[in-house]
């Protein structure tokens, strides 16, 4: 089902209906500043698992990642050093991934996973789920190998091809097709492992 949502006034009976969906146990597709993602709940253990599956992602080896609404939030999940937090704070929002060391309060399915990928993007759709949600919301961008530009960045299209899999797809308007900058914070000194959409600010 595809629901319109605009970034810059998201509609809260709209966004009712995506928590609602969520906290059912759903799966969505929804917009970031970079690419379409698919996401759940951080805490939905088989959406996770559905996800990773139709990713054809082995969660015991796959890097897991997951959009916090603030660096508040990411502090509470992750493990921040001072230079960290400095990094974080000066490019995010933004559109990058930030590899991180995961703490105690990660759920579960996360316990093996010495480190996960952290995202903020720059997206009010992206963050208000976060935000009415309560928890960070897992995400894994959709698919972009071997596929037409249409089925990346507009939303009918991306409905009409992918919408099957989920509950909801949000159109919150054109999509990217760039995806995120990754950078693993994780070693004496960040290095960018996968150049994307954002220049990181030093």
């Amino acid at each position: 089902m595809l629901i319109k949502i605009y970034e810059t006034n998201p509609n809260p009976h709209e966004i009712h209906r995506v928590i609602e969906t969520l906290r059912d146990g759903g799966t969505i597709i929804f917009p970031t500043d970079t690419v379409y993602a698919f996401g759940c709940s951080l805490f939905n253990k088989h959406g996770i698992e559905y996800i990773a599956r139709i990713k054809k992602k082995d969660l015991r080896s796959s890097q897991l990642s997951f959009v916090c609404e603030s660096i508040k939030q990411i502090s509470e999940y992750t493990k921040l050093d001072d230079e960290t937090f400095k990094l974080i704070k000066k490019n995010l929002p933004g559109p990058f991934t930030f590899i991180l060391k995961g703490n105690h309060r990660l759920p579960k399915l996360f316990k093996d996973k010495k480190t996960v990928g952290i995202r903020m993007p720059k997206n009010n759709i992206a963050l208000t789920i976060v935000h009415e949600l309560g928890n960070p919301l897992m995400t894994s961008s959709i698919f972009y190998h071997n596929n037409s530009l249409e089925y990346i960045v507009d939303p009918e299209m991306i409905e009409e091809k992918y919408g099957h899999l989920v509950d909801l797809v949000i159109d919150g308007g054109p999509g990217g097709y760039i995806p995120s900058t990754i950078v693993d914070c994780t070693c004496e000194e960040p290095v960018i492992l996968r150049q994307g959409a954002g220049e990181l600010i030093w």
